[in-house]
């Protein structure tokens, strides 16, 4: 079987538009959540989210790619862009060869509402003729293809919070059942508008803490929701022989994935977290690393119900001995839950703590859930020998990714 490795990383974050600038904020404990700014949040229960700042499109995009394009494409464009350039990977194999595949929870939202105010208020001839390119869920992709000729398999997994974990799993099945030699993959998101909020504010399912450190409290007694966030992350990956034969920088390789579903309900996982507990048992199982010493990137959420549900999974796929061994954290305690583009951060950190051997926190945790009983790595970050790293991901539908990294060696 063909191994898989990345050799390029691109972010754009709420605690940084970098993958260095955002791995530094993490380490250091910094929360990137904050008061919206988006849009007038008076009426709203909610009142913060984790945006992104600063970000400027036109240091990526030409200023009309800019006008024709929803926000989360440019998020995309940007991490492309980075991953891309941080790889060399440019004129190393045909376009055929290479492909594209970036997941979305929702795509386009923010062109939608924009477009939709237009008609109710000016009348169907004000809708722009480019609001279906921009609203649709595959169009990171594509505007990603498309800006470098990359002519391989590219489409969007579009799995709720699970969009840029399934992206990049599929991605390393493409490269290794031969299809291609190179995927630009990962998951964007530019969900935080008055829509989308009130939605997820109605279903009960965000904190309405206004306090940024008392908000996203991943495994902690007092947590009642998750805190929106933004942004997007994707990685380069690479048929290892390839890679090695050109050089490149190798941060880490994918050597496991697991996708399942709970087959259960619309948004609440199933209460004996079996979805979840297959897919981490799948994507241990198929990196081939018997190890104690394992790094896991939870969902950790901050819900009620995902942290222990999430809690009673891994002890059933790692075992009770392993998993109290495992150190695990959920950088949405700082990030907070950027939906679709979550799992593609996370995977871009996982491959850090292996290259580093630095585990990252969960920051605010200071009362555990007695539910949540292992080693979430609270507060501060932790130097360690991790051998493999998981990365989690559980979305609305039941659909659950999990990723396994281990060190880029032999």
């Amino acid at each position: 079987m063909r191994r898989v490795v990345i050799s390029g990383m691109g972010a754009v974050t709420p605690v940084g538009n970098s993958v260095p600038e955002m791995w530094e904020s993490l380490k250091a404990g910094k929360c990137g959540i904050g008061p919206i700014t988006h849009f007038d949040t008076e009426n709203y229960k909610v009142k913060i989210a984790a945006e992104v700042k600063d970000f400027d499109p036109r240091q990526y995009m030409e200023k009309l790619d800019v006008l024709h394009s929803d926000l989360y494409t440019q998020y995309a464009v940007a991490a492309a862009v980075q991953a891309i350039e941080d790889s060399g990977v440019i004129g190393t194999a045909p376009a055929e060869r290479i492909g594209t595949y970036i997941g979305t929870g929702i795509g386009g939202i923010g062109t939608l509402i924009t477009e939709h105010n237009k008609l109710l208020e000016k009348g169907p001839k004000k809708v722009s003729p480019y609001f279906v390119p921009m609203m649709i869920a595959n169009m990171a992709s594509g505007s990603v293809a498309i800006r470098y000729g990359f002519k391989g398999p590219a489409m969007p997994m579009v799995t709720a919070c699970a969009s840029g974990s399934n992206a990049i799993g599929e991605a390393l099945r493409v490269i290794r059942h031969g299809y291609a030699d190179i995927m630009i993959a990962g998951g964007a998101e530019a969900a935080i508008n008055g829509l989308s909020l009130a939605g997820f504010t109605n279903m009960q399912a965000l904190s309405t803490s206004e306090d940024p450190l008392a908000a996203s409290l991943p495994f902690d007694i007092r947590r009642a929701g998750f805190v929106m966030g933004e942004g997007a992350g994707i990685l380069v990956l690479e048929e290892y022989e390839h890679a090695k034969a050109r050089g490149a920088k190798i941060y880490a390789e994918l050597c496991g994935y697991g996708s399942t579903c709970d087959a259960y309900h619309m948004t609440a996982p199933h209460p004996e977290g079996e979805g979840g507990a297959r897919a981490i048992a799948d994507a241990f199982r198929e990196s081939g690393v018997d190890t104690d010493k394992i790094y896991v990137n939870a969902h950790g959420t901050g819900t009620p119900m995902n942290d222990k549900i999430e809690t009673a999974a891994i002890k059933q796929a790692l075992g009770e001995e392993r998993a109290r061994k495992a150190l695990i954290s959920s950088t949405k305690s700082m990030t907070g839950h950027m939906l679709g583009a979550a799992g593609a951060v996370e995977a871009i950190v996982s491959a850090l703590v292996l290259k580093e051997g630095i585990v990252p926190p969960t920051i605010g945790l200071t009362q555990p859930d007695p539910e949540c009983n292992l080693d979430y790595v609270p507060l501060t970050a932790r130097n360690a020998d991790v051998e493999l790293a998981l990365s989690t991901s559980l979305g609305f539908g039941g659909h659950n990714a999990c990723l396994a990294f281990k060190k880029a060696e032999g």
